[in-house]
């Protein structure tokens, strides 16, 4: 086997990898998001697991460019992967897997920088990890060779199908939280006005004994 074979079929197996890490990682992400964890393990334990996800997700991410780079087959250089849809091999496929990797380097970076951009930027920005995803799902679904076989559509319908359900479930929590917060707000709007009168109320019967 030749090394350009041997590149050619790291390149697909890390694809293949890297979408199903990557899929992991959004669940987790949104468990983390609902406040839920993992049969099995605390709360902390399923944000660590997010963790490590992320980290073993962004090596094989690496591995996937490095093959891809090193490779000579085709042509794509390291500015390719840098600067979306300059690349004159599949410009608009490998473009849209560019803007996914600049988007997840987005997050890598205020990820490292979070005690000094302050939790709500770094918020804002870790969202750019979720709509990373799909950016990566149609890069792989437009470049990737291995799209006609059974096993890799499988892998593909079971990732955007947990992706789906995840975002379902937590559109249907954050719905249910905006309809409790109105009664929630009322009902301690009138606990406090009730609290607040008690003294009042208390310094008038006082007052009035006090005058009798």
């Amino acid at each position: 086997m030749t090394d350009s074979a041997i590149l050619w079929y790291a390149n697909r197996a890390t694809g293949a990898v890297c979408l199903v890490l990557f899929t992991l990682v959004v669940l987790l992400g949104i468990t983390v998001r609902l406040r839920g964890r993992l049969p099995g393990l605390p709360r902390f334990g399923t944000v660590s697991l997010h963790r490590t996800l992320s980290l073993s997700a962004t090596a094989f991410l690496a591995l996937h460019i490095t093959a891809a780079v090193v490779d000579g087959y085709v042509n794509i250089t390291v500015l390719d992967v840098l600067v979306p849809f300059v690349s004159d091999y599949q410009p608009l496929w490998l473009g849209l897997g560019t803007v996914a990797l600049d988007l997840m380097l987005a997050v890598l970076v205020t990820s490292l920088l979070r005690a000094r951009i302050g939790l709500r930027t770094w918020r804002t920005v870790h969202w750019l990890a979720y709509a990373s995803w799909p950016v990566a799902l149609v890069h792989g679904i437009g470049i990737g060779t291995d799209n006609g076989a059974t096993w890799m559509l499988w892998l593909t319908v079971s990732c955007v199908a947990a992706v789906l359900t995840a975002f379902g479930i937590r559109v249907a929590h954050a719905a249910r939280a905006s309809r409790r917060t109105p009664a929630a707000l009322l009902h301690t709007a009138e606990h406090t006005a009730v609290h607040a009168a008690e003294p009042t109320a208390e310094l008038r019967r006082t007052t009035a004994g006090t005058r009798s």
